[in-house]
């Protein structure tokens, strides 16, 4: 019989159990710390940010509920209000200020720019001429230019 007879010093041992033990670290380390790095700030006191909010938020109940977007209104000019007289200004007249807001939107085109609204009245000329032209009947100036105004609107809200 042959004996093998390995004499190991201390720190013989201590090192052969540190590169061993290092690839299991390893292993252990990817597969139980990613989940606990993504964690990082995700608590119920963290920080929301843009990235963790809806891509693009709409007010449905003041777009169907006039009555809503008035109320809203309502609170930001006393809100307004409130900030100019704790500044020393005269105060807003908030229901003068909400009809003329309120009227100026049912109007239409009276809050629009007016170079704008001259450009698009332009665009809407140029349309009916070339309606004439093809023998087709002309549009209302006035209310194509309103319609067109408010889809523009739409659009920038």
């Amino acid at each position: 019989m042959l004996r093998l007879a390995i004499s190991l010093s201390t720190g013989d041992v201590i090192l052969i159990i540190v590169f061993a033990t290092i690839p299991i670290a390893l292993v252990t380390f990817v597969l139980g710390a990613g989940n606990a790095l993504k964690q990082i700030g995700k608590g119920p006191l963290s920080v929301e940010f843009e990235s963790d909010l809806p891509q693009r938020v709409t007010d449905d109940d003041a777009a169907a509920s006039p009555a809503a977007r008035e109320a809203e209104i309502r609170q930001l000019l006393q809100a307004k209000a409130y900030r100019q007289e704790a500044r020393g200004e005269a105060p807003l007249d908030v229901d003068e200020e909400l009809t003329r807001l309120l009227a100026e939107r049912s109007a239409g085109t009276a809050g629009a720019d007016p170079q704008l609204a001259e450009e698009v009245r332009q665009l809407v000329v140029a349309r009916n001429e070339r309606r004439i032209r093809q023998g087709k009947e002309p549009l209302d100036v006035d209310h194509e230019v309103e319609r067109q105004l408010r889809e523009l609107e739409n659009l920038g809200q």
